[in-house]
């Protein structure tokens, strides 16, 4: 069974990513901030992480290049989800860097399930 964490500070999003990727087999774990986040990753190790880009205190960026220095999370599957179509060109170039896909919301049902086998596709 394959696990994802889902990093949202919207509860709204969390809890309804959560409950579709639940409906189609997946673990998933959640947190509401990037601190959180960072520990639910190094305890659980999850298979992949769908994280959003803006938040409070550390963003989505801050998350990835933290997760990137520990050694157990530099090939683990991220996909970064915002709302924002204007990101910088500098943001979205260290996104990729950091090996990160880049996906825009809403995602709807099938979206959100294809990304989630698409990012276990590069561990499984």
């Amino acid at each position: 069974m394959s696990t994802i964490l889902i990093v949202d500070d919207d509860e709204g999003v969390t809890q309804t990513f959560a409950r579709m990727l639940r409906l189609e087999g997946f673990t998933v774990l959640t947190a509401l901030n990037a601190q959180t986040g960072l520990r639910e990753a190094e305890e659980y190790h999850p298979d992949a992480i769908i994280l959003d880009l803006r938040m409070p205190l550390m963003d989505g960026l801050g998350f990835l290049r933290r997760l990137r220095q520990q050694d157990a999370h530099h090939q683990t599957p991220v996909a970064i989800v915002t709302g924002d179509y204007f990101l910088d060109d500098a943001v979205s170039n260290e996104l990729r860097e950091l090996g990160a896909e880049l996906r825009f919301k809403p995602l709807w049902l099938e979206d959100l399930v294809g990304l989630a086998r698409n990012l276990l596709k590069v561990t499984h």
